[in-house]
C-alpha cells in the first residue's frame, strides 16, 4: 500500500510588501471576495513572485484588510502580499496596473512594518454625497448626532442581528455644503459603517432624499495626533 507524501512545505517568505489601492466607479459593486480572485489573476498575469502558504492545497499568500462594504468607493484600501524574493514596490504597482481592470488602481506600496496591517487601521475618513437640496437638513441631522450620547442600529451580521451604538464610533461628522458629509468613524467592534451612520441620520431627519448615498472612503490608518496617518509609512496624511 502506498504511503501518503506529507504536505509540501514552502519556504518562508522573503519579503512582504503593502499596497494602497483604489475601487473606482462600476468597480465598487465588486465583493471583497471577487476583487480578490481578481488580483490573484493580475499577480499571475503580471509574474509576481508570490509566496505559497504549505499544506495539500497552496495558495499565494495574500492578507486583506478592513475593506469597504460592496457599492462603496475608496481611495484607501490595503492589502499584503508576501513574495518569494525581493522586488522593487515601485515596480510592482507599475506591473500590476498594467493588468488590472480598470477601475481598480495601486495607488502605493511600501515594505511592510511590524505591526500588523489590521491594527494599523484604526479610523476611516469618508465622504457622503446626497441630493443636495438636503444640505440644510443634513446640517441639522449632523450636530442632532454629535449632540447625543448614543444612537444604536440595527443590523444582520453573520453572527445574526445585532444592535450596536453608532455613535461611540464616530469621531466627526459634518455637512460641507451640496449635499456632502465629512465623517471621520473610529473601527469598533462590531464595526460602524457609514451606511449605519445614514440609517441614524435619516432618523434624524426623515425627510432626507430616499435615494442611494454615494459612499467614498478617502483615507483609513492609524489615528495620531494629526489625524489618520499612513499606514504604510507612519506619516501625517494630508487631509
Amino acid at each position: 500500500m502506498a504511503r501518503k507524501q506529507p504536505p509540501i512545505q514552502q519556504a518562508p517568505p522573503a519579503q512582504r510588501i503593502r499596497l494602497r489601492y483604489a475601487r473606482r466607479g462600476p468597480v465598487r459593486f465588486t465583493s471583497s471576495r471577487d476583487f480578490g480572485r481578481i488580483l490573484e489573476r493580475a499577480i499571475r498575469r503580471a509574474a509576481i513572485p508570490m509566496a505559497y502558504s504549505s499544506g495539500f492545497t497552496p495558495h499565494p499568500r495574500i492578507s486583506y484588510a478592513n475593506a469597504a462594504p460592496t457599492s462603496a468607493a475608496s481611495e484607501a484600501e490595503y492589502v499584503e502580499l508576501a513574495l518569494a524574493r525581493r522586488c522593487d514596490p515601485a515596480k510592482v504597482v507599475v506591473a500590476l496596473n498594467n493588468v488590472l481592470p480598470h477601475g481598480f488602481v495601486v495607488l502605493d506600496a511600501a515594505e511592510a512594518r511590524p505591526d500588523s496591517l489590521a491594527d494599523l487601521l484604526q479610523a476611516s475618513d469618508w465622504e457622503i454625497n446626497l441630493d443636495d437640496t438636503a444640505s440644510g437638513l443634513l446640517a441639522e441631522a449632523c450636530a442632532s448626532l454629535l449632540a447625543a450620547e448614543e444612537a444604536e442600529v440595527e443590523r444582520m451580521t453573520k453572527n445574526g442581528m445585532r444592535t450596536f451604538d453608532v455613535r461611540g464610533a464616530v469621531l466627526d461628522i459634518r455637512a460641507a455644503g451640496e449635499g456632502r458629509i465629512e465623517l471621520r468613524l473610529k473601527h469598533l467592534t462590531p464595526l460602524v459603517r457609514p451606511d449605519d451612520v445614514m440609517a441614524v441620520l435619516r432618523r434624524l431627519a426623515p425627510d432626507l432624499p430616499a435615494g442611494p448615498a454615494l459612499l467614498t472612503r478617502l483615507r483609513q490608518g492609524p489615528l495620531g495626533a494629526d489625524g489618520i496617518e499612513d499606514p504604510l509609512r507612519g506619516e501625517p496624511v494630508e487631509q
